[in-house]
């Protein structure tokens, strides 16, 4: 037993400040290649070995149909673990057992273990947290884990594991100065997690990239299916807060219809990667019944807590957060926007400084009133420079020190049908007061 030595928030406090932080720095704070994350795993007797694990990447969605699969398995009787990043209240969130969130006292234990270590290696915040959630979810002994990958795939620190699926979910243009300019470039990178003989799940098929993963499942002799293969959508609508979803198997003649707690119009497509990637786990022997799916996909958010995907937080005028903050997301929520009722647009706006920022204000509405603020970490983009990029664009609005200032502001100013929207930033969804 370790004597603990700090407190829960010092321990947070230490890894915040003590462990370069993608989240705050950007790709200074990357350390690419497995060398870290191998070491880190020998010294805590190698726990990847000893788990089963569903590893997910993409541009977009990867963390949705992370959590539809955790929810799915959790109601077919699975305990599993889901490790996914970043967090946006609590950093406990990034690692989770049927639900419940890595104690306090756990994470305390951890880091004081592996401070002598840490001096050593230098390892990145994620690495840490990597390293943590799979000590957790060995020690615990977890049916299966599944596991989000960071930034890419081929690089990327939870790539030491060797999962039974592999799944990605799309590619889009995000990081391009990390994993590249061009889509196939990208798609290169997240095909890394493709492994030897173990089976692959690809949401979208894409004919940039398509070759691409074709190639690298064949090299690697891993079975490959492409989820649009097998199922389409038929038809949606909404009931209460729920999207209902018709689907058509391919290789059946009835249709399925699933209610998601995940509102938005995109997910979607995120249900065909998860229904494809269920019917693969079926066939290697995981036992998911139909009811399992069904109440899985009914209770994503109260199973596995995801927020920020579409999600209303008030009525009267409507509050949503969105965590779209790149080109794909931003087309994705733009195509919401399509599909809600509302009076008038207010989008309150934050964004980090590596991402495109030109390119994803030149494609939103100029109908809509604006508010621009920034989330409190060194990577964001300055709220007054991204109001005077975006009145280069006929943006305008005014600028707002948080982002719940600009809520209460952008409240008093809505008519009750209006609807106001929370985007551009994983980090100001997070810092958005729900109380």
């Amino acid at each position: 037993m370790i004597h603990l030595l700090m407190t829960y928030q010092q321990t947070l406090d230490y890894i915040f400040s003590k462990l370069p932080m993608f989240s705050k720095l950007g790709s200074k704070a990357l350390k690419p290649g497995l060398d870290n994350i191998s070491t880190l795993c020998s010294i805590l007797h190698h726990p990847q070995t000893k788990l089963k694990c569903i590893h997910v990447a993409g541009t977009n969605g990867k963390g949705s149909v992370s959590h539809m699969l955790a929810s799915i398995l959790q109601s077919a009787g699975y305990k599993t673990g889901l490790y996914t990043s970043p967090h946006l209240h609590d950093f406990r969130e990034r690692i989770k057992i049927d639900a419940i969130m890595i104690g306090e006292e756990e994470v305390i234990q951890f880091v004081e273990q592996m401070k002598p270590h840490i001096a050593t290696i230098e390892p990145s915040f994620f690495e840490i947290t990597v390293a943590m959630a799979l000590d957790h979810f060995e020690k615990n002994k977890v049916d299966i884990a599944v596991i989000e990958t960071g930034l890419g795939g081929r690089l990327d620190s939870t790539n030491i594991i060797t999962p039974v699926l592999s799944v990605i979910t799309n590619i889009g243009y995000d990081h391009v100065q990390i994993l590249g300019d061009t889509l196939e470039l990208i798609a290169a990178e997240k095909a890394g997690i493709i492994k030897s003989g173990v089976p692959v799940v690809i949401g979208e098929k894409q004919p940039e990239t398509e070759p691409v993963f074709v190639d690298f499942a064949k090299t690697n002799q891993a079975p490959i299916v492409f989820a649009e293969d097998d199922y389409a959508v038929v038809g949606w609508q909404y009931s209460q807060q729920d999207l209902v979803v018709e689907l058509s198997d391919k290789n059946r003649t009835d249709h399925k219809v699933y209610h998601l707690d995940l509102p938005a119009q995109y997910q979607t497509k995120n249900l065909l990667t998860v229904l494809a990637s269920v019917k693969k786990l079926k066939e290697i022997g995981f036992s998911i019944e139909a009811s399992a799916m069904v109440n899985g996909l009914k209770h994503v958010k109260k199973t596995t807590g995801l927020h920020g995907r579409w999600e209303t937080i008030l009525h009267h005028p409507r509050v949503v957060l969105d965590v779209a903050h790149n080109e794909s997301g931003m087309k994705e929520m733009l195509n919401q926007l399509e599909v809600t009722s509302y009076h008038h647009l207010h989008l309150i706006l934050g964004m980090v400084k590596d991402k495109d920022v030109e390119k994803l204000l030149s494609m939103l509405p100029k109908l809509a009133t604006y508010y621009f603020t920034n989330a409190h970490i060194p990577r964001a983009l300055p709220a007054e420079e991204l109001r005077i990029k975006a009145s280069e664009k006929q943006l305008d609005g005014l600028v707002f020190s948080n982002v719940n200032e600009a809520v209460k502001v952008a409240r008093a100013h809505a008519h009750k049908d209006d609807l106001i929207v929370v985007c551009g930033s994983v980090f100001l969804v997070g810092e958005v007061d729900r109380s």
